[in-house]
């Protein structure tokens, strides 16, 4: 046992620059993209918010949604589901039970 346990604490540098080695560029990209896609809006982007709403109540006014292909109906589906499954993730979360409130 004190064999193996020194053996590991030998090891254990080597483990430690290789787990840093290989996560430092995945935690670098991480970070940039949590920094562009979880900031919140800046007033040069109400416009485009604007304009993206005014289009899709267009596309919803002309039957626009019935020519989109099968492919982007299911993704948008997922998508869809995805938001409904954190919403009810954060509920319970929030009643801290699955089912109910505590009273």
């Amino acid at each position: 046992m004190a064999k193996a346990l020194t053996g590991l604490a030998a090891k254990a540098p080597g483990l430690i620059k290789g787990v840093v080695d290989y996560s430092t560029p995945k935690l670098n990209t991480f970070w940039h993209y949590a920094r562009v896609e979880l900031a919140p809006p800046t007033p040069t982007d109400i416009p485009k918010i604007t304009s993206g709403l005014q289009s899709l109540v267009k596309s919803a006014k002309t039957g626009k949604w019935k020519q989109v292909p099968v492919k982007d109906a299911w993704l948008n589906t997922l998508i869809t589901a995805e938001i409904a499954f954190w919403f009810f993730v954060g509920e319970c979360i929030g009643k801290g039970s699955i089912v109910g409130y505590k009273v």
